[in-house]
């Protein structure tokens, strides 16, 4: 499926949005583990082949990994984490962004793909007046399939 430059900016816009929009006021162990869970839920409701992680800084506080998935998906969470901490923005906004730009990620970054995965599923915990705290990740079903399921989530848990 083509994605039209109109197509593109309004996807641009909305995960801009979500980046805006869902930000905590609090963010503790218990809050990663219960955001976990409930990303559990969500995925066995619907059957959902995924990993979940969840970080709060550069600890692992939470991760699952449903049937379906393979070792694969625990490297796609790494290498999409990488993306939100270098660049402070959920991996699907940093590969949008290129994209928007008539590039792709690699080209403009020249990171090692090995290391690096600007595709939907890693976004950042902020916290008011705080700032990026953590890192929520799902991999498993395409990218913004992985984006959704995360804000699905954390919408759900701001009560929203």
């Amino acid at each position: 499926m083509t994605t039209t430059p109109d197509d593109l900016a309004a996807l641009l816009a909305s995960v801009e949005s979500d980046e805006r929009d869902l930000v905590l006021s609090t963010f503790t162990h218990d809050d990663a583990w219960r955001l976990g869970c409930l990303l559990v839920e969500l995925a066995d409701e619907r059957d959902l082949p995924v990993t979940i992680d969840v970080r709060k800084g550069p600890q692992q506080v939470f991760h699952a990994a449903r049937e379906g998935t393979t070792p694969d998906n625990d490297s796609w969470v790494q290498r999409k984490v990488r993306v939100v901490e270098r660049f402070g923005a959920s991996s699907y906004l940093v590969g949008l962004r290129a994209r928007a730009k008539g590039t792709t990620f690699a080209d403009q970054h020249q990171l090692p793909l090995q290391e690096y995965a600007a595709h939907g599923g890693a976004f950042p915990v902020r916290v008011e007046g705080v700032g990026i705290v953590g890192v929520v990740t799902v991999s498993g079903l395409a990218q913004g399939d992985d984006h959704a399921l995360v804000t699905e989530a954390l919408r759900s848990f701001l009560g929203r």
